[in-house]
């Protein structure tokens, strides 16, 4: 299967805006032959988190028609976002759409960063879904620190590992070299990994977005500066 990983600098808290990027880059992944397609955390909104605290019209839901033009287009697509809950905060949630829009799976971040702790729910179960063949693991940013949870999604058959991350200029080049290549080459999993570009609240992302084969030999990635897409044969 041919999968890509998308890159590029939100629109703050304007989902509409990004929902266009997003559409834009899918449309680009089609053209290229991918099969599916994986955003950045949070690419709704961008990381904006004062904005998600305060404003519940930024929270989504997988049957938000606000997401059609990204969800039905052709190519799966791996979403991420602040999802509403049944309570007062929302959860950081990765939304997997089938080609045909279905709603394949969901999953919430179980590993939340610091200051995410004060304004986001934890999720509690792991994410899986099959898709061409392939069985795929969901993490989100600060969950692929954390080696049991890899672990897992390993010994339940996943063959790769998709995760929707935002790491910065400075330490965060350093932390995305290492830690998505080390679950590739330790758990033997191809790895996909989608980076912001750009400014993402108060950080600016450093771009990178790049997809591994299972071993940890590179197979494709982004620059460190430009919205794209790149595409690689996974599995």
């Amino acid at each position: 299967m041919k999968i890509a990983t998308a890159q590029f600098t939100c629109v703050p808290a304007d989902i509409s805006a990004n929902v266009r990027q997003m559409a834009a880059l899918t449309d680009e992944a089609r053209v290229l032959g991918a099969e599916l397609v994986v955003f950045p955390e949070l690419a709704l909104t961008g990381y904006e988190l004062d904005a998600l605290l305060d404003r519940r019209d930024l929270w989504v839901r997988a049957d938000d028609p606000r997401l059609d033009a990204v969800r039905a287009n052709g190519v799966a697509t791996v979403v991420n976002c602040a999802a509403a809950t049944d309570g007062a905060r929302p959860a950081i949630e990765t939304l997997v759409f089938g080609p045909d829009g279905e709603l394949i799976t969901t999953y919430r971040k179980q590993h939340l960063f610091e200051h995410e702790q004060n304004i986001f729910v934890a999720g509690q179960h792991d994410g899986r879904f099959e898709l061409g063949g392939l069985r795929f693991a969901l993490a989100t940013c600060f969950d692929n620190h954390f080696p049991e949870l890899v672990s897992r999604g390993a010994a339940d058959g996943c063959q790769v590992h998709l995760a929707s991350s935002l790491y910065g200029t400075g330490g965060g080049v350093k932390e995305l070299a290492s830690v998505y290549p080390g679950i590739a080459k330790d758990f033997n999993l191809h790895v996909v990994v989608a980076n912001h570009v750009g400014p993402a609240g108060t950080w600016t992302g450093c771009g990178r977005s790049a997809l591994w084969a299972a071993g940890g030999d590179l197979l494709a990635q982004a620059d460190a500066t430009t919205p794209m897409v790149v595409t690689a044969e996974v599995g």
